[in-house]
């Protein structure tokens, strides 16, 4: 196994893959390293289960556990698309270790497990389940770091800039874009971020990013032209410049009426339905090379569990994706 990884706490028996699967039947929690090594994985998911980075209170970290728990009530069939995800090989890793009271070192393995993955799993899709937004600026400095001349393309759906200032806060969930920046893994240029609006991030982080040339789309601006179309157009003006495109998911880009458990939830957000087409339609580019989702806080959420179940099924949507890429 990879040695920043614990195998999951929490496993589900596998069943004969078939008609009428469930997703917690389906994909295959790693416990031995011979598993590993016995298929050609097509997508490989982690948990990073840090929330102590984040500036506002978050449980966060308890994600990977509540997604793990919410497979049992999705199916790997996807009526909207006529697709079925069992033709995908996904395979669970388990968590990050990480260190109780060390943030830096819990965002040294993050970084290091990346590096892992795309060594040891090279044509393997990484998926990390987060923790907060904090670890974004870690898994794609992995990525860098293991392929210095490539360039990165970051695609945010974020109610958020995420460009404060790393001096007044540190490497928290409210600064890996800006992380990202000034420590060279990626240029302004090359970020497109889709959902801010309304009264969330201030004039001063407004002026950074115009100062850096970031492409920031608000969500009012994007309904406008349309959500897909948005995400299309940016995708493209991507792939154009970038190597690689990394995605990364702020559940609180949601509006709190669908997503009440995020540590920052805010009226005005996106519907899950434009959220999942968003997602889709990133999925669908050549070019996008790995994924996360961050800041969903499931020890806020309500008791049927809304914003959990919206975590799954942006995961699975995101899946769907990749597996009906053109070839």
């Amino acid at each position: 196994m990879l040695p920043t990884i614990n195998p999951p706490g929490f496993f589900w028996p596998q069943a004969e893959l078939g008609i009428d699967v469930k997703v917690n039947e389906w994909i295959c929690q790693i416990q031995r390293e011979e598993e590993l090594k016995k298929e050609k994985w097509d997508v490989v998911l982690f948990g990073v289960p840090l929330s102590r980075s984040s500036i506002s209170v978050s449980g966060a970290s308890e994600f990977p556990e509540s997604f793990r728990r919410s497979w049992k009530g999705f199916s790997t069939y996807n009526l909207d698309f006529d697709s079925d995800l069992q033709e995908l090989k996904v395979a669970d890793l388990g968590d990050v270790k990480m260190h109780f009271t060390d943030i830096p070192q819990c965002h040294s393995n993050i970084k290091q497990t990346m590096k892992d993955i795309r060594k040891q799993l090279p044509d393997s899709f990484p998926i990390a389940i987060g923790g907060d937004h904090s670890i974004t600026a870690m898994l794609v400095s992995g990525l860098k770091e293991l392929e210095p001349e490539k360039e990165i393309g970051i695609l945010q759906l974020d109610t958020h800039l995420d460009l404060r200032s790393l001096e007044d806060h540190g490497p928290t969930n409210g600064t890996p874009i800006r992380n990202l920046i000034q420590n060279n893994m990626i240029k302004g240029e090359n970020v497109f971020n889709i959902g801010l609006h309304g009264f969330f991030n201030s004039q001063s982080l407004i002026q950074y990013a115009k100062e850096h040339k970031l492409n920031y789309i608000t969500l009012k601006e994007a309904r406008r032209r349309g959500i897909e179309e948005t995400v299309k157009e940016s995708l493209l003006q991507l792939e154009s410049k970038v190597d690689k495109i990394y995605v990364t998911i702020d559940m609180d880009v949601l509006d709190i009426g669908f997503a009440p458990g995020v540590p920052a939830s805010t009226p005005g957000g996106m519907s899950t339905e434009e959220l999942f087409n968003a997602v889709y339609t990133a999925g669908l580019s050549s070019k996008t090379a790995a994924m996360d989702i961050v800041c969903l806080d499931p020890t806020r959420d309500h008791q049927a569990q809304p914003t959990v179940k919206a975590g799954t099924y942006t995961f699975l949507t995101f899946l769907t994706a990749l597996m009906n890429r053109p070839k």
